[in-house]
């Protein structure tokens, strides 16, 4: 039975973060693209995969069944692997709980800044700034964290690292000044200078770059609304910015 990892996905940070782990461990994968734009998450073979209909999904052999949530992944990636996660205590608390925070309180949130900024400046004002006010906090938090240590949790490079750094470059992105996070962005490049790290955005680009930015810019009104979750209970409104981002 062949070895090869398939991961299910695009060019998003809860998909990259996966990539940056199979290239830190060597692992021999293949990139599919999921085209999100396309409603290709919602095809019954896919929720098959995922019934919530979200990438990553990491299809492998040692498992048996597919695996999705980006941090199911890492931690599953981690324990197969032996690498990124320690063995001791508290060590491997202080890497769990910082993933937990990633999962719980950075994507998310950071999801949400995208989310608004996509939407016209007058669907939602309040919303946007508080999601806005929430990843300023965010990024306090980990760049007053870094200030003291290389690395997030464990007294080493980990999993908590690899699914935090791809949400980093939402600084600029989200209107930030990236001087007012100085440790956060000397640690963001630390990983961005990691050899695993150019191999796997090397990877992201040539499956994901050209087919995602076609599917994206292709997307209908009813693809977008459907990508975006909105039913005939939320007010319509124009995600069609998305298409040129």
């Amino acid at each position: 039975m062949s070895e090869k990892l398939v991961l299910h996905g695009m060019q998003s940070p809860n998909v990259i973060k996966v990539i940056l782990m199979l290239e830190e461990c060597g692992l021999d994968y293949e990139l599919r693209h999921t085209a999100v734009f396309s409603q290709a998450q919602f095809e019954p073979e896919f929720l098959a995969k995922n019934p919530l209909g979200k990438v990553p999904v990491l299809e492998d052999p040692r498992l048996g069944q597919p695996l999705f949530e980006s941090g199911a992944i890492l931690l599953w990636l981690a324990e197969r692997e032996g690498k990124f996660l320690p063995t001791t205590q508290p060590q491997r608390a202080e890497v769990m709980q910082w993933l937990m925070v990633q999962m719980a309180n950075v994507g998310p949130m950071m999801g949400q800044v995208n989310h608004f900024n996509i939407a016209p400046p007058e669907t939602a004002p309040y919303a946007k700034a508080r999601y806005q006010a929430v990843a300023a906090k965010l990024n306090r938090l980990l760049d007053e964290r870094l200030q003291s240590r290389d690395w997030l949790a464990g007294g080493e490079y980990s999993i908590a690292d690899m699914a935090t750094q791809p949400w980093a470059f939402y600084v600029e992105r989200h209107g930030f000044d990236p001087a007012d996070y100085p440790a956060l962005i000397a640690w963001r490049q630390r990983i961005q200078d990691r050899p695993a790290t150019q191999r796997a955005m090397a990877r992201v680009a040539e499956a994901f770059d050209d087919v995602a930015n076609r599917t994206r810019k292709g997307a209908s009104r009813e693809d977008l609304d459907r990508f975006f979750g909105r039913t005939d209970t939320v007010p319509a409104t124009d995600f069609t910015a998305v298409q040129q981002m």
